[in-house]
């Protein structure tokens, strides 16, 4: 007799998805990349339109699957599926089949973060004076494909774990229990104020914060192709966060496209069989939808100052953010603060998506899907920090705009009066 396949293996293969396409091209007209360029045919064509010549390769048919190098992976083609097609998830997987392992040495620079950020710390100055110096960006950019003008991170010497390991906040009155706290790369080596401020803030609402061994969360390796690489470094953090969340302790994080790994990626993408994947996923959060969970519940601290920025501020929903499916938390967190205004910007995206926008044939896309953005930034006006959930995508703010841009974790420790902005 014939084995049935699970059906619940089935809802967990993307792949199959394409087959609730209905071809109505509703994200064709959601999506930020095709209209900016057309070596990019859309979400509709190169999902779930194309998943069936793959899907069919054993039989000799080609995969037309080149252009799906062009999608950004921003997520917007699944956010707006009137039925359910994992457009985005689709597009993911066919490019690890369209890499099939030959990973650019350009694809595996910009998925190593996280040694990135070790390798360079120590020697910040030096490091950031030579991201800044042209004519090594220029060479850069025709050895390995990193384009001259791509807005790259600045190391800070001190790490957050090493600053943590010597400043640790101590929990206020009434203590509530144990965070796990989950910096990621960025909030380790480059934007270390933002950990600083998430780790005071839940300190400043009874929390005892604790660091799990972690790692990069993989999505770089996985946005550049480099599946296998992801996979392993998403089974280590699920080794070493299981802990956590089986003892009931949230894991917290600000960066919010490494918060969404934990909860759709590894499982819809990577398609990972860790037996912690679930458990894990259930018991992270972003911060601010952590901070809101807590007002929700009558639990947050809300002693803000007033703060005066001297008019409204602009906050832009970043793509990954946008996927939590929880609405914009931090909107709500900051009607809590008195005198502050803030207005949700309308763009759907910045362009950068992670380290698409850093690569040379793509950058002139990127600065064109965040063209919107961009003029929103202007005319909000000059010398008013700009508010994001993503560090890559704040990058991609200042250096398109100059304007200041800060995670909306560092407005509320500034209102809490725990750092300055």
């Amino acid at each position: 007799m014939t084995n049935l396949i699970n059906p619940f293996e089935i809802s967990e293969q993307v792949e199959f998805s394409a087959d609730l396409c209905v071809k109505c091209n509703i994200c064709t007209a959601a999506c930020p990349v095709a209209p900016v360029t057309e070596l990019f045919p859309g979400p509709k064509v190169v999902g779930p339109q194309w998943q069936r010549f793959r899907m069919n390769e054993e039989r000799g048919d080609e995969s037309p699957d080149k252009s799906v190098d062009y999608c950004s992976g921003c997520g917007m083609c699944t956010m707006v599926c009137p039925h359910g097609v994992k457009v985005m998830e689709i597009n993911a997987r066919a490019r690890e089949k369209l890499y099939d392992g030959k990973i650019p040495l350009r694809n595996r620079a910009l998925g190593r973060s996280e040694l990135m950020g070790k390798l360079g710390h120590k020697f910040a100055p030096l490091a950031n004076w030579g991201a800044n110096l042209r004519p090594a960006r220029i060479v850069v950019e025709k050895v390995i494909g990193i384009h001259r003008d791509a807005p790259l991170p600045n190391f800070k010497f001190q790490s957050f774990r090493e600053w943590f390991a010597r400043h640790k906040p101590q929990a206020t009155a009434p203590v509530r229990g144990k965070v796990a706290y989950f910096h990621a790369c960025a909030g380790n080596y480059f934007e270390t104020a933002v950990s600083k401020a998430a780790v005071l803030i839940l300190a400043h609402n009874g929390y005892d914060v604790v660091l799990p061994e972690q790692n990069c969360c993989g999505l770089p390796m996985q946005s550049n192709g480099e599946f296998d690489a992801a996979r392993s470094h998403a089974c280590r953090n699920l080794d070493h966060l299981a802990q956590y969340a089986r003892a009931g302790i949230p894991i917290v994080g600000a960066s919010t496209s490494c918060t969404l790994s934990f909860k759709s990626d590894y499982r819809e993408i990577l398609q990972l069989d860790h037996p912690d994947r679930d458990v894990v996923a259930e018991n992270v959060y972003d911060i601010s939808e952590f901070l809101l969970l807590l007002h929700r519940r009558g639990e947050l601290k809300t002693d803000f100052k007033r703060v005066d920025f001297g008019g409204t501020l602009l906050y832009h929903a970043p793509c990954q953010q946008k996927a939590h499916n929880m609405g914009q938390p931090a909107l709500d967190l900051f009607d809590l603060i008195p005198g502050l205004d803030v207005r949700l910007s309308d763009a759907s995206c910045c362009g950068i998506a992670g380290t698409y926008g850093f690569k040379v044939e793509k950058y002139d896309i990127a600065m064109a899907v965040g063209k919107p953005l961009f003029d929103q930034v202007r005319d909000i006006g000059a010398g008013k920090p700009v508010i994001c959930d993503s560090e890559t995508c704040r990058w991609q703010i200042t250096h398109a705009t100059g304007a200041k841009s800060v995670h909306p974790i560092s407005i509320l420790a500034a209102a809490y009066g725990l750092m300055e902005l």
